[in-house]
């Protein structure tokens, strides 16, 4: 179990860096009227556990923050997912 847990945070740290990452990028490209990463890009790594991330960059970089869909979105697969991860942990550790 110890393994599943290390794993775990391994990779939603990997994915959470991902997100951040990603929006910065996605900011640079738009300020050059550059090509654009793929708003469903966004939406599968909050799915993937990088929410959190995705919303750091958002704010850090002012990327997308006027979009509803943006800011309702990414916190609500974070909430939902979080949820679901914590109700799994409660289940197997009690």
């Amino acid at each position: 179990m110890d393994i599943v847990i290390k794993i775990s945070a391994v990779w939603l740290l990997i994915v959470n860096l991902y997100g951040f990452i990603l929006c910065r990028i996605d900011k640079k490209r738009a300020v050059k009227h550059l090509w654009r990463i793929p708003e469903k890009r966004f939406f599968i790594t909050a799915f993937l556990g990088g929410g959190p991330g995705v919303l750091a960059g958002m704010y850090t970089f002012r990327h997308k923050t006027k979009h509803v869909r943006f800011t309702a979105g990414i916190p609500a697969i974070s909430i939902v997912e979080y949820v679901l991860i914590f109700l799994l942990l409660w289940k197997v550790w009690r």
